[in-house]
């Protein structure tokens, strides 16, 4: 299993973009991306330069249906 990087939330909105995934708005520090033909959201938070945790990082990446490789391709 590949590794996750540190990374911070404004990198993985940019990987994700690539996978299709568009801002629908931001509340505070969270984002919302939506996807066409997806009817959930992912919550992607983002703290300045702060890196997200990695349980955290990892849940994102699940729940937009891809693989941590294909994540990693992405970036």
């Amino acid at each position: 299993m590949t590794k996750l990087p540190a990374i911070t939330g404004d990198a993985v909105i940019k990987a994700l973009g690539k996978n299709g995934w568009v801002v629908k708005s931001q509340k505070g520090s969270h984002v919302k991306l939506t996807k066409r033909g997806i009817k959930h959201f992912l919550i992607v938070p983002v703290h300045g330069k702060t890196t997200i945790p990695k349980g955290t990082l990892s849940n994102i990446i699940k729940d937009s249906g891809l693989t941590v490789e294909e994540f990693m391709g992405l970036l």
